[in-house]
């Protein structure tokens, strides 16, 4: 996969010495921007937007996030006690199975529970009745594969032939809408406009009939709606037709949206030699730190890499051979003691983070690029590390 950083913006100035290494810095400013290209969406199409806490969520900035979107989005207990702790708003469970013991709980702090199958749904019809019957509301959703393909590498597609997230639309009968509310869609990954165009183009005559007595319509997550070449107009025009043709209201749920660009990850050099080519070890692990440069996997923009000099090969500390984020163009060669940072590593990497091999956690730290404020929001100590273990 390829990066979707636009560049350092305004991290181009901001100074890595000030923070611990490695630590993950989030502007609060360009994470702003994002929740006001996002409400101004929402706005303009009748649609509810929701922030999805799998991405970002660090709720640091979750009265800001408040400010401007319609509410969030879990995948699960954890995140939605999340949510309900630190978050305002509307708030969308959906997980591809619930544990029995869990969804009492679910039930009752969610405002919409979405399942994976007509199925799952029926077999937990008991439960769902006695949180009614207990005095608890929400809406039911059921979600949809729409058997069409638009992610671009295969392993992150959720319409893939054996996939384990949603009910094929090809199985889809008017009695497995009975007691549902809403339906759920989610079949794009850091794209466009177009690919939810055709899409929709492609799932709306296979729901001929179907979406009368429905509240909602979830198109889900994967709209990279805050990318300067996103068509936003293009976009609005579609919610609000399918508003309006099917008395639905629709709603989002971007997770990378809301952070693209508005975080860095910040390391140092630790040591340097020769082996065929330089390499260089840092403190940032992309195993434990930035996983997705393995598991995409996707090279990630360094911030002021040269466009000639010396290439570098960049590893963690980890023992794993894999632990290797990329080769990068230095002016000179790195000596310990260099601070680098990696771009756009605000949403996914900060809620992926392990401590495998013992490699410590980032610290988190929130940055104010109008004012230059910089508040060290977190740090982390071999506490964290132990206590997981036993």
């Amino acid at each position: 996969m390829e990066t979707k950083a636009a560049g350092p913006g305004a991290f181009a100035r901001f100074d890595l010495n000030r923070v611990p290494s490695p630590c993950f810095v989030v502007d609060e400013v360009a994470v702003r921007r994002n929740l006001a290209t996002l409400k101004d969406v929402g706005d303009r199409a009748g649609a509810k937007v929701l922030l999805a806490l799998k991405a970002f969520s660090m709720w640091a900035l979750a009265d800001l996030v408040g400010d401007y979107l319609d509410g969030v989005c879990a995948s699960g207990l954890w995140e939605a006690r999340l949510a309900r702790e630190h978050y305002r708003g509307h708030l969308t469970t959906y997980s591809p199975a619930y544990k029995r013991e869990d969804l009492a709980e679910i039930l009752r702090l969610s405002d919409s529970v979405i399942f994976n199958s007509p199925d799952q749904l029926a077999r937990f019809a008991e439960v769902i009745a006695a949180a009614r019957a207990g005095g608890e509301v929400f809406d039911i959703g059921l979600r949809l594969n729409p058997e069409h393909s638009e992610a671009e590498v295969a392993k992150y597609d959720p319409c893939q032939t054996g996939s384990r997230l949603g009910f094929p639309v090809s199985q889809l009968r008017p009695e497995h809408l009975d007691g549902v509310d809403g339906l759920h869609i989610h079949a794009l990954c850091e794209q466009g406009f177009e690919p939810l165009r055709r899409i929709w183009v492609s799932l709306e005559p296979k729901l001929e009939g179907m979406l009368g007595g429905l509240k909602w319509l979830n198109l889900g997550g994967g709209h990279h709606i805050t990318r300067p070449d996103y068509r936003k107009d293009d976009l609005i025009a579609l919610l609000d037709q399918i508003a309006q043709r099917h008395g639905l209201q629709v709603y989002l749920e971007p997770g990378e949206a809301i952070a693209l660009d508005a975080g860095i990850l910040v390391g140092e050099i630790l040591d340097t030699f020769e082996n065929g080519l330089p390499v260089a070890i840092t403190d940032i692990s992309a195993t434990c730190h930035m996983p997705d440069v393995i598991e995409a996997p996707y090279r990630p923009a360094m911030l002021n890499e040269r466009q000639a000099g010396v290439t570098v090969r960049i590893g963690g500390p980890s023992c794993l051979a894999g632990d290797i984020i990329g080769d990068y163009v230095f002016a000179a060669p790195p000596t310990p003691g260099t601070r680098i940072a990696f771009l756009d590593q605000a949403h996914y990497s900060m809620v992926k983070t392990t401590t495998f091999n013992g490699v410590p956690l980032p610290a988190i730290a929130l940055w104010n690029s109008d004012t230059d404020a910089l508040r060290l929001v977190r740090q982390f100590d071999y506490a964290d590390f132990r206590d997981r273990l036993s």
